[in-house]
């Protein structure tokens, strides 16, 4: 991607400059900030929940509408259908997953779509057993895990095995992925990753784990919670076999929205749990007895589509579309490193001492990372300078034990923000190496 040889400067009218250039600029009228003129939040924290879309209010009140006026009948003759409603995803998700149409679903959420997949891709039998993990990955997929490998009579101490970085580092090497993978040979049933890491802000090398895994014999899955709409994606031509992801960061789909999930073409012959909205739907609606699985990721749905919360993932998928995705991820990667050079020329050494010393802990190379930088904190109690900015109106993520996540994410943040953050937390830290 263009501008990662780009020179920074540390003027603020060189912010100014970026801004009035961004092909983007115009797309942060389509979200809604917390606060009002002056008050206006400057919101970094996307990778946790992205803003409400102006038009999210206005597509949930179509379907309400819909169900006022036409009740039942809007399932056939509704603005937008409702039993045909999770089909108008297919198009904007495959986009974003690099996949077929027929590969992606929105349905359920994260977790739960993890489990049932799970159920399709983890095949424990004789030796092969073991399901490879990234060390700190997010707790909830650890709990799907080690429950999947209990529920099949296993023990997790044994079957779960976690890769971490080495000592002294933060990020994974991908060589120490796919050594672990080939050291695991033919005991390796599955491995199941982040895209990206929630604490961290790696991205992995999901190409050559795959290619790794299948080469061991093993299927292999990813957590996209904090990859899709964050980073280019390729799934189907680098063999994923199944990914799942939450809506409500990048996505900007609202708390607790619809989530989705990813399944590679080759792999639709595989058994899963069964629903009736997973049915042929030529014989959804005719309620016999006998299960006849639709063809794609939608032959893994349980039940219909809950079309409220899906109307305001439709709302922010639309302006995805015109936005376009090469134009975000290019200012994704401008924004992302102008905000560390920032960080790491501006939070210089003082004549008096700065109450907190901190390092970034996300890798610097642009197809490493997303809209992420992780901060971690050498000294201080940084949880106490995140709560200080959120009093004054700019809002960062705090994870513990010690680490800041601030999120530019480009269809809503500038990059006067980016410096005025800065500037402000100059006055505070200390960058060390």
């Amino acid at each position: 991607m263009a501008m990662r040889n780009m020179k920074f400067s540390t003027d603020k009218k060189y912010a100014k400059s970026l801004d009035v250039k961004d092909p983007l600029k115009d797309f942060k009228k389509q979200f809604l900030t917390p606060g009002k003129g002056k008050n206006s939040q400057i919101y970094f924290c996307g990778n946790s929940l992205g803003l409400q879309p102006v038009t999210a209010k206005k597509y949930v009140e179509t379907e309400l509408n819909d169900w006022a006026e036409l009740a039942v009948e809007a399932h056939f003759k509704g603005t937008n259908p409702w039993a045909d409603y999770h089909k108008l995803f297919r198009k904007p998700l495959a986009a974003l997953c690099g996949a077929l149409p027929e590969e992606v679903v929105a349905m359920n959420s994260l977790t739960a779509n993890l489990h049932l997949l799970l159920v399709s891709f983890y095949w424990p039998r004789e030796k092969r057993v073991k399901i490879l993990t990234e060390a700190g990955s997010f707790s909830s997929d650890i709990y799907a895990l080690t429950s999947q490998i209990e529920i099949r009579g296993f023990d997790p101490a044994e079957c779960l095995v976690e890769v971490g970085p080495r000592e002294g580092e933060f990020a994974l090497r991908d060589e120490d992925i796919i050594k672990k993978i080939e050291e695991l040979g033919d005991e390796l049933a599955l491995v199941m990753m982040s895209g990206v890491n929630y604490y961290t802000g790696q991205a992995f090398d999901m190409e050559a784990i795959t290619e790794a895994a299948h080469n061991a014999g093993a299927y292999v899955g990813f957590d996209l919670a904090h990859a899709i709409g964050n980073i280019p994606l390729n799934l189907h031509e680098w063999q994923v076999d199944f990914a799942t992801w939450c809506s409500y960061k990048y996505l900007n789909a609202g708390p607790g929205a619809t989530a989705g999930l990813f399944v590679h073409s080759e792999n639709f012959h595989l058994p899963r749990f069964a629903g009736w909205w997973g049915n042929d739907e030529k014989e959804r609606f005719l309620m016999k007895p006998e299960y006849e699985p639709s063809v794609g990721a939608e032959g893994w749905q349980l039940s219909n589509a809950p079309i409220l919360p899906m109307a305001v993932l439709k709302a922010s998928l639309d302006i995805f579309q015109k936005a376009g995705l090469k134009k975000i991820f290019k200012k994704s990667e401008q924004l992302t490193a102008y905000l560390e050079f920032l960080i790491k020329i501006k939070c210089t050494p003082a004549q008096k001492e700065k109450p907190y010393k901190i390092r970034i802990i996300t890798p610097t190379e642009p197809s490493r990372r997303g809209a992420q930088l992780s901060i971690y904190f050498e000294k201080g109690d940084g949880k106490k300078l995140v709560q200080q900015f959120a009093k004054e109106g700019i809002i960062l993520d705090w994870r513990s034990p010690n680490v800041l996540r601030v999120s530019p994410t480009p269809l809503y943040n500038s990059y006067t923000e980016v410096y005025t953050f800065v500037e402000k937390f100059a006055d505070f830290c200390e960058f060390i190496n």
